[in-house]
């Protein structure tokens, strides 16, 4: 099930998010920034158990993924896809999305232009020694 997250999900998301990012709960102060309007977490979860997340942004007419994962042990799923489908379904007609993805990350970059993501760009040294590639995706549907 697919659905947006709430704070008993806080401790599990944390938990997963530390397999992305060291001391990830020091990076998101996940209690405060879901008071945002802008602000959406959803999460897979089966039983009680998340299983992924997807952190995106949303301001007006452009959306940023700023966090999607998946527990290793259940990826090749389709997890992230689902989270990521559910995102643009919940989207406005017309919207465009952008992310930031390590250039090795082979599998990720696979996955978003599965969606249609085409590479625009290139941040050097965007994470630490690793350049990334800024992906867009445009929906113009009126």
């Amino acid at each position: 099930m697919i659905r947006e997250a709430e704070s008993k999900d806080f401790e599990q998301i944390y938990n997963l998010g530390e397999q992305l990012h060291e001391n990830y709960q020091q990076k998101y102060n996940l209690k405060e920034l879901i008071k945002e309007k802008y602000f959406h977490i959803l999460v897979y979860q089966q039983n009680e158990q998340i299983l992924g997340f997807l952190i995106y942004t949303t301001v007006e007419d452009s959306t940023d993924i700023v966090d999607i994962f998946v527990d290793k042990k259940y990826r090749n799923q389709k997890i992230a896809s689902n989270l990521i489908d559910r995102m643009i379904s919940n989207s406005s007609p017309k919207m465009i999305f952008l992310l930031e993805v390590a250039v090795d990350n082979d599998v990720a970059i696979n996955l978003y232009e599965k969606f249609g993501f085409k590479i625009i760009h290139t941040r050097k040294k965007y994470y630490g020694k690793k350049d990334a590639y800024v992906m867009e995706r445009v929906i113009e549907n009126e």
